[in-house]
C-alpha cells in the first residue's frame, strides 16, 4: 500500500465503509456495504457519486492565441479541436503512426485555455505527450491540486442544483461555477450512459462538497465494481482493454467522433499521427470491429475468452460481465468485420466449451444523455 498514491477523500470513503483496491496506482474504493449491484442499480435509478480523481486533469494554456494551440492540439487527434465552442467540451483520441489509440480523454473549451482529462493508466505518458508536442504552443500543466467527482443518473441534476444551478446545462456543456466550495469545474458528462456530471474541485474542499452532495436522499457513493459494469452496459470502451496502441478509432466503432472537418474532403483533413490507415480505413471498412455479445445462459465470457465461427477463430472478447439492468450477461469485444452484424450466431470457448452467444447492438441499455 505505501508505493499507491492515496485519494484526498481516502477518510470518507473507509468512513463509508469502502473496501480499497490497488488501481492505476492509486488506493481507490471498488465497493461500498451496499455492494456492486446495489450500487450499480441506484445510479440507474438515482445518483451515484464517483470518485475518479485518479484521472489526469491537464490544462493547456496558450503562449499565444487559443487557435495556435487547438491547431497543435488537433495534429495530435483525428478531432476537430479548432471548432468545438467556447464552454463546450468533446471526446478526443490521441492516436499514434501506426494508427493505433495512446489514449482517450475528454477536452474543453474554456475561452482562452483547454482543460484535458485524460485516462489514470496514461497520465504520466499522455503529458509527456503533449509537452513533447505542443509545449511551442501552450504550456501543458498537470492539475494536481484538485479532486475529480462524478454524480451519474436521474436524480443526479436536482442534487447538484441543490448546490449551484446546472439545470441549464446540456450534455457536453463544461462551465465554471462559483460555489460555497469554491471554484467548480463542471461538465455534463460521465461514464454510465446516465445523464450526470463530472466535477473538478480543489482538494481542500472536496470532502465538504461530497458530503454536502452525499447529504441528499438519493445520492450514494459508487466504487469501481459497479463502474465497470455500468459503463458495459452504456457500450463504452475502457482504454487498455477495448481500445489500445494497436486498435484503431474505426475497428473501435469510434468513427462518430472523427468530425467532418477532419475526414478526406474535409476542411482539414489528415494531419494526425495514423491518417494513411484511419482515412483508409473510414472509407474501406476495417478487417474487425467491436461488437456487443450476448451470451446465452447465465454465465459471463470474460475479457479474453477467444470466439470462433465454426472451428474458425474470428476474435476475442475484450470486456464481458453481467448487466444487472439488462439481467443478463453481456460483452464487448472484436470479430472479423464479416461476422460483425447484429444477430450472427458464434461461439465463445470458456474452459475448453465452446458456448453461443449473439453479435448485439450497443448499447445494452438506453442512453439518458440530456441533449
Amino acid at each position: 500500500m505505501s508505493d499507491l498514491t492515496e485519494l484526498a477523500l481516502a477518510n470518507l470513503h473507509l468512513e463509508l465503509g469502502a473496501r480499497m483496491v490497488p488501481f492505476a496506482g492509486y488506493n481507490m474504493p471498488v465497493q461500498y456495504p451496499m455492494g456492486v449491484m446495489g450500487e450499480h442499480q441506484h445510479t440507474r435509478t438515482k445518483a451515484g457519486l464517483f470518485d475518479v480523481s485518479h484521472m489526469g486533469q491537464v490544462l493547456l494554456q496558450p503562449k499565444g492565441s487559443i487557435e495556435d494551440t487547438a491547431r497543435a492540439f488537433e495534429a495530435l487527434m483525428p478531432v476537430d479541436v479548432l471548432g468545438l465552442a467556447e464552454g463546450r467540451q468533446r471526446y478526443g483520441l490521441l492516436t499514434n503512426d501506426a494508427g493505433g489509440i495512446l489514449d482517450d480523454l475528454m477536452f474543453a473549451n474554456r475561452g482562452d485555455h483547454f482543460y484535458v482529462v485524460v485516462n489514470a493508466g496514461c497520465k504520466a505518458d499522455d503529458i509527456a505527450h503533449m509537452q513533447a508536442h505542443l509545449s511551442a504552443t501552450c504550456d501543458v500543466v498537470p492539475v494536481t491540486d484538485r479532486a475529480l467527482l462524478a454524480l451519474q443518473g436521474p436524480a443526479a441534476e436536482a442534487a447538484l442544483s441543490a448546490i449551484v444551478d446546472v439545470s441549464g446545462m446540456r450534455f457536453m456543456d463544461s462551465v465554471n461555477m462559483a460555489s460555497d466550495y469554491g471554484d467548480l469545474w463542471i461538465s455534463r458528462s460521465g461514464y454510465t450512459g446516465e445523464d450526470g456530471f463530472e466535477i473538478s474541485v480543489a482538494n481542500t474542499q472536496a470532502e465538504a462538497f461530497a458530503r454536502a452532495l452525499l447529504s441528499a436522499e438519493d445520492v450514494a457513493p459508487i466504487g469501481l465494481g459497479a463502474r465497470d459494469a455500468l459503463r458495459l452496459e452504456a457500450g463504452l470502451c475502457l482504454y487498455g482493454h477495448d481500445i489500445t496502441q494497436e486498435t484503431s478509432p474505426i475497428e473501435a466503432g469510434l468513427t462518430w467522433a472523427i468530425q467532418k472537418a477532419r475526414r478526406s474532403g474535409g476542411d482539414r483533413a489528415g494531419g494526425f499521427p495514423g491518417a494513411k490507415r484511419i482515412l483508409q480505413e473510414l472509407t474501406q471498412g476495417p478487417a474487425r470491429k467491436r461488437v456487443g455479445l450476448r451470451p446465452e445462459g447465465r454465465a459471463p465470457m470474460r475479457e479474453g475468452t477467444a470466439l470462433f465461427a465454426g472451428d474458425t477463430p474470428i476474435g476475442t472478447v475484450t470486456s464481458g460481465g453481467f448487466g444487472p439492468t439488462v439481467g443478463a450477461p453481456i460483452a464487448m469485444g472484436y470479430v472479423d468485420a464479416a461476422y460483425a452484424e447484429p444477430n450472427t450466431q458464434i461461439t465463445g470457448e470458456v474452459r475448453g466449451k465452446r458456448l453461443p452467444l449473439t453479435v448485439s447492438p450497443m448499447p445494452f441499455i438506453q442512453q439518458t444523455y440530456k441533449r
